[in-house]
């Protein structure tokens, strides 16, 4: 998709009000660069690590405030439901008011909110501090992305940036198990959210010393009857698929919840065709990089959080680790996953994102089809540690590629919403992908709570994903772009079909 041209010609008052042109912040010095990225990828650990960081805490937190298991459940849920349904509108709000400005009020609220939870005396106390967690993880993270790629120049030294940033947001989601599971050992369950108010007041003294301002010109009005559809839609949608772990694909409350949620979104898709000044321009998916980018990262997100869920319940269920040997245990596969996403960018160069988001896709596959040959009395050398590098070795390699596609093939005008986008599509993937796993893996078991019954759900779980895996190859080979010229940093004369 050809970027705006910016012209001297008088703008048509009758012409559509959504804002063409971004105008960027100053040039960054190059001294300051890359703590403008260390900044930003902390901002996106510490949103993805309270994914998964409270799973090893949840029977201290049922023990002292009295949870039910269904409310057990929600802890997890209703972070994951407020992040995916609110991103798309902290994406294009960070294009309107300001990334830098986002940035910090997304941190601010997601820290304070960090205090509630972690001092909370009732149950409600700590779903209600949880979900607006969830509301300022939506504010923050598509504003990381879109800090990195407008400061970053483009070309090579962005693809290693982006690397980075997708790195670091795979290590949160990796590194959950262990630092959740350390705390609650050494500490108590309240520092698995309290932690994140040193580290986010850090980060906070490191945005307003380093982060410069950066917006779309042109007015900020914000799509609210699209933003309210949106997400809407997209937390129903979030809702019904947690419902399925409880309630099963087939119950009503899930099959109303995801009726309901894909309700909504057509209707979004129909107001914002109308609409002047729409929150999400469905021009944007005219760009084949960015529609092919964001399918097939919801595909590979699908696999990947499914990995850590059941690698720690294979570790601690059927091996008998304690909760921090079975994070220490996933130690390797987090380290592996970085250097997956921080050896992408160096052969992009050579061989365009396609090329590498396949070869990545396949090396996550023959990983999950390894661990599928787990056994009851697997030893960790090729029960965990192996299969465990190849997996998120290649989701690290595979996600890297598809992050670049989304982002620097979208009109910098689209820059947050971009952003916001790739990461919808990994949480939404991620969220559908556990809980479809999850049913495959409970089909299997049929109730049984045996090692041998257990170790047969996880397997079916992991050859499932395998072949999940194996299909997003296919489809990135036929979909993806190559984008060779971009990669190496160069700048193609005119952006060709083969490029939307």
């Amino acid at each position: 998709m050809p970027r705006p041209e910016i012209t001297g010609k008088t703008p048509d008052p009758a012409a559509p009000t959504a804002p063409s042109i971004s105008t960027p912040a100053p040039p960054t010095p190059p001294g300051r660069v890359w703590p403008v990225v260390l900044v930003a990828c902390a901002g996106q650990f510490l949103v993805i690590l309270d994914v998964s960081v409270v799973n090893v805490a949840l029977p201290s937190m049922r023990t002292e405030l009295g949870l039910t298991a269904t409310g057990l459940q929600w802890v997890v849920s209703v972070y994951s439901i407020a992040f995916a349904g609110f991103m798309l509108l902290g994406g294009r709000a960070a294009d309107l008011f300001g990334r830098k400005r986002m940035f910090v009020a997304g941190l601010s609220l997601f820290t304070l909110a960090s205090v509630a939870g972690g001092l909370a005396q009732e149950g409600w106390h700590l779903l209600a501090a949880r979900a607006v967690q969830g509301l300022g993880a939506a504010v923050l993270s598509p504003s990381t992305l879109t800090l990195v790629t407008a400061t970053v120049p483009e070309g090579a030294a962005r693809s290693r940036a982006v690397g980075t940033w997708t790195a670091v947001g795979a290590a949160g989601g990796a590194a959950g198990g262990f630092i959740g599971g350390a705390l609650v050992d050494l500490l108590s369950w309240r520092w698995v959210l309290l932690i994140n108010v040193p580290i986010g007041a850090v980060v906070l003294a490191g945005a307003l010393l380093w982060l410069t301002e950066s917006r779309v010109e042109g007015g900020r009005r914000l799509d609210l009857p699209g933003a309210i559809l949106v997400t809407a839609g997209l937390a129903t949608l979030a809702y019904g698929i947690v419902q399925t772990e409880e309630s099963g694909w087939t119950s009503a409350s899930t099959v109303i919840s995801l009726a309901a949620g894909a309700l909504l979104l057509l209707t979004f898709v129909l107001v914002e065709r109308r609409a002047p000044a729409p929150l999400m321009p469905l021009r944007i998916f005219r760009t084949r990089a960015v529609s092919a980018a964001n399918v097939t990262m919801l595909l590979c997100g699908s696999s990947s959080f499914g990995m850590w869920f059941f690698m720690t319940l294979y570790a601690q269920n059927v091996l008998g680790y304690p909760p921090l040997e079975a994070g220490l245990a996933l130690v390797p596969s987090s380290a592996s996953v970085i250097a997956g996403s921080k050896l992408a960018p160096r052969l992009l160069p050579a061989f365009g994102a396609r090329t590498v988001a396949v070869t990545g896709a396949l090396v996550a596959a023959s990983g999950f089809a390894w661990q599928s040959t787990m056994t009851v009395d697997g030893t960790y050398l090729t029960a965990i540690l192996l299969p465990g590098i190849l997996m998120m070795f290649g989701i690290g390699m595979a996600s890297t590629p598809l992050a670049v596609l989304a982002t620097t093939q979208a009109p910098p005008s689209e820059a947050g919403l971009a952003s916001g986008l790739i990461n919808t599509s990994r949480t939404m993937g991620g969220a559908l992908g556990l809980a479809t796993l999850s049913t495959v893996a409970a089909t299997v078991t049929a109730g049984a709570t045996t090692a041998e019954a257990l170790t047969s759900g996880y397997a079916a779980a992991f050859r499932t994903a395998a072949c999940v895996l194996v299909g997003t190859a296919a489809v990135m080979a036929v979909w993806l772009p190559r984008l060779e010229k971009r990669a190496r940093g160069e700048r193609p004369t005119r952006t060709t079909s083969a490029d939307r």
